[in-house]
């Protein structure tokens, strides 16, 4: 049994001390704090700041040749100990910086620059242990090695060109993480991860597209989303040349005012770029807030052109190539404009696809006629209505008042309505409506639909779909909740039919 002056031999022996000490460090780094960065950090600085002082104690500096009196056995100890002291020094500079890359929010965006930093702290460590642990002359072994770096830059001259390429991107930095490339190819993506070899474009198609980076640093490329994010958009449409250019821009400034997929500023324009016996062409610019929003935001133009264009009586042009003889008739000849206006609104409601046309007469006999001056509020937020409004030309927003700021819910067009909250369940208005221009309404009123429902009961499960459909898409504009819609139709369908004794 050992003596307690043997244990203490035991204990103060450097050999002992130092493979304790690296022991319990790679145990605790490596393993108990693998999934704690953060403390894993401070633990790997800990522990190479404890070693440190240890061989320093014992005289052992990891930095400068062994003593050439030292026996074998100590050559060994203290090569091992020196090793140790580079490993855990280069695994420390690593984990400093990989924090200060994720400190600096770019962690991705920083993979090709972590990755040479790392290869550069683990070379330098390499050349560190040959030169202080086994004292061979480092100079010599570069220089006598240069024909094998020869040799191995011809095998791997592609790899090395995306390499530097890779670094050449990154230094002018002309597209980051996020952004909207198109290439001289066709090829275009989002770019969603660059590193040592190839830069990688997430499609529209939500497909990863894999580009060399030496194929992008001689690519002709468009970053959509550079010096700002938002893009511009435009499309052209022809009208029939039956009123004043003038008077159709002024349309068409309708249309982006009621669009919710533009931005507002930069404000939207509209130009006449054309005029001809046939048609007069105008073009409307504006942006959108990122390039995959571009799609939505057109068909959204397109629906509301067709909308507004209905509404104030113009006719689509055919294209400019378009034989004359294929040209159509004036709107006025059409005899589907010199159906009454309430009757045409009725027709463009899906609601009211099913009723017959004696049911649409009926009910378009009870409508009523309103306007409302631009700036003017058509309904205050919570006002219980105990009519339907369809919005017959104009555009108006819906906006919703809490604790003292806004958000807006929607915009109206032609073509929309409002109050089914109000005439078929009760409920107060979720957000006050004001004219942004010059509006006109037609009113359907509670007695005027009743009779209507009593025939026809199917219509209040679809109003009741449609109400609570349109109460999921304000909770989730407000960020109030999700997937309401599918709960509260039964129970809507239920107070419609209770409402109106069906």
């Amino acid at each position: 049994m050992l003596s307690s002056s043997e244990i203490l031999g035991v204990i103060g022996d450097p050999i002992v001390q130092t493979g304790v000490l690296a022991l319990i460090g790679a145990l605790v780094t490596r393993v108990v704090l693998r999934h704690h960065p953060t403390r894993r950090l401070v633990g790997q600085l800990a522990f190479f700041a404890a070693l440190t002082a240890l061989l320093l104690y014992h005289d052992i500096v990891p930095y400068q040749p062994g003593p050439p009196t030292a026996s074998n056995l100590q050559r060994v100890f203290v090569g091992l100990a020196k090793a140790v002291w580079w490993v855990n020094g280069a695994w420390s500079l690593i984990s400093i910086v990989r924090v200060f890359l994720i400190f600096e929010q770019q962690p991705r965006e920083g993979r090709l620059l972590q990755d040479l930093v790392v290869g550069l702290i683990y070379v330098s460590a390499l050349l560190s242990v040959v030169a202080y642990v086994f004292d061979a002359p480092v100079g010599t072994l570069i220089a006598t090695s240069g024909v094998f770096a020869i040799i191995l830059g011809l095998a791997l001259q592609s790899t090395l060109g995306d390499v530097f390429s890779g670094i050449a991107l990154n230094l002018s930095r002309p597209y980051g993480i996020g952004d909207w490339l198109v290439l001289g190819s066709g090829i275009e993506g989002r770019v969603v991860e660059t590193n040592w070899r190839a830069t990688h474009l997430l499609s529209g198609a939500n497909d990863l597209i894999i580009v060399p980076n030496s194929d992008l640093a001689k690519a002709r490329l468009t970053n959509m989303s550079s010096p700002e994010r938002s893009h511009g958009v435009s499309l052209k449409v022809r009208f029939l040349p039956t009123t004043m250019p003038a008077a159709m821009a002024e349309v068409m400034r309708s249309v982006l005012l009621s669009s919710d997929a533009i931005l507002p500023t930069p404000e939207p324009s509209v130009q006449v770029t054309g005029l001809d016996a046939n048609a007069v062409e105008l073009e409307l610019s504006f942006r959108v807030a990122e390039m995959s929003a571009a799609g939505r935001a057109r068909s959204e133009i397109y629906d509301l052109v067709w909308r507004h264009a209905k509404a104030a009586g113009l006719c689509l042009s055919p294209a400019a190539d378009t034989p004359a003889a294929a040209t159509p008739a004036m709107p006025g000849e059409a005899p589907a404009h010199r159906r009454a206006t309430p009757l045409r609104l009725l027709d463009a409601i899906a609601l009211f696809d099913a009723l017959t046309e004696e049911e649409k007469e009926a009910l378009a006999a009870t409508m009523a006629r309103r306007t409302f001056r631009s700036g003017e509020t058509l309904v205050a937020q919570g006002t219980a209505m105990t009519s339907l409004m369809i919005v017959r030309s104009g555009v108006a927003t819906d906006t919703r008042q809490d604790h003292g700021s806004g958000t807006e819910l929607r915009r109206l067009a032609p073509g929309d309505f409002f109050g089914e909250g109000g005439l078929l369940t009760g409920e107060g208005e979720p957000g006050t409506i004001r004219a942004l221009t010059p509006v006109v309404v037609y009113e359907i009123t509670q007695e005027g639909l009743a009779p209507l429902l009593r025939d026809r009961p199917t219509i209040a499960e679809e109003l009741g779909t449609l109400l609570a459909r349109r109460t999921a898409t304000e909770r989730r504009r407000l960020e109030q909740g999700h997937g309401q819609a599918a709960a509260n139709a039964p129970s809507l369908a239920e107070r419609i039919r209770h409402l109106f004794d069906l």
